[in-house]
């Protein structure tokens, strides 16, 4: 009887106190910072959530970016695009194209990922340049952790 009272107890505990976890709560957000402390304007913003795409299937992650204020992407060298870029350290990446606005003097650049079905922990979000020719990724221009997605 005592062992029943006593699993009881700790049955109650778990429940009334969960041990905290590092799966973010979605939908969320992050404030992407410029790498470069010289990009004064630079900003970006990145949106986490649940997306149910058809035909209908399990939900899967979408990672949506926008950028603004960012430099011309050959200010960096033989770079002519910017692309998001998320990624779990040693384990798995994603990267999909950002796409220009029209405005002639700083356009805003903004893409999104939709099939993400890894668990969203230790996670990073970045804007980095691109070559869309070679395909070769370039430095991280913006960035935030996804423990930073609230």
């Amino acid at each position: 009887m005592k062992q029943f009272l006593l699993l009881n107890f700790f049955i109650a505990l778990i429940t009334i106190f969960p041990s905290e976890t590092n799966a973010i709560q979605m939908p969320c957000s992050m404030v992407l910072a410029p790498a470069d402390k010289d990009l004064k304007n630079a900003m970006g913003t990145a949106l986490v959530y649940k997306v149910q795409l058809n035909p209908p299937s399990f939900a899967r992650t979408n990672v949506s970016i926008i950028a603004i204020h960012l430099p011309e992407p050959k200010t960096y060298g033989n770079y002519d695009s910017y692309e998001g870029f998320a990624f779990k350290p040693n384990e798995i990446s994603w990267r999909f194209q950002l796409y220009p606005t029209p405005e002639k003097d700083s356009p805003s650049w903004a893409g999104r990922f939709d099939l993400i079905t890894a668990a969203m922990e230790n996670v990073q979000v970045q804007v980095r340049l691109s070559n869309s020719k070679t395909e070769k990724l370039g430095p991280s221009v913006l960035g935030s952790h996804i423990n930073y997605c609230k």
